[in-house]
């Protein structure tokens, strides 16, 4: 005689098939279409984002959780997961790039690491900008150039490197 999963198990399995379903109602319309579900899920996913009462909410995802038996959340968890995935490597790029951009300004050894990180950065005008950020920030003016040395950090981050050499490119 073979024995099924617990009670326990089953609920928990419920509660997980539940939470996922959460995560379809987050997604925006476009992702939503990119994820393989049944036409019966969407529609009850597209349900779920128009209602604004608490109870109605509860029930409609019980609901979701219900039709998403009948599904393989496998590959529903797989899309969701490569959307955050590059979601966080790009809030890290965002991140190492405002790193950067603070240690340019605040210490002027810092374009020689930065060169040796990016060897294919266009050191001329990252110096340029980060002069002319300096400048604008002594004055007081609006952060323009602060934010045109931001989108020169970044591009130089994105194109891809070449093995970095030894000697740093002359600045």
């Amino acid at each position: 005689m073979e024995i099924g999963p617990s009670k326990t198990q089953r609920k928990r399995e419920m509660h997980e098939l539940q939470a996922l379903g959460e995560r379809l109602i987050a997604l925006n319309p476009d992702q939503l279409a990119r994820v393989p579900i049944p036409e019966a899920l969407r529609e009850a996913v597209f349900d779920a984002k128009r209602i604004r009462s608490r109870e109605g909410l509860r029930r409609q995802l019980q609901f979701i959780g219900r039709l998403m038996r009948e599904v393989d959340a496998a590959s529903i968890r797989a899309s969701i997961e490569a959307w955050t995935g590059r979601a966080h490597a790009l809030t890290a790029m965002h991140h190492r790039a405002e790193r950067w951009r603070a240690e340019l300004l605040a210490d002027e050894t810092a374009l020689t690491a930065f060169a040796r990180e990016y060897p294919r950065a266009d050191l001329q005008a990252l110096r340029t900008a980060v002069r002319a950020t300096q400048k604008e920030q002594l004055a007081g003016r609006p952060p323009q150039h602060f934010r045109e040395l931001f989108r020169l950090i970044r591009a130089a981050m994105s194109v891809p490197n070449s093995e970095p050499s030894e000697d740093p490119p002359p600045i």
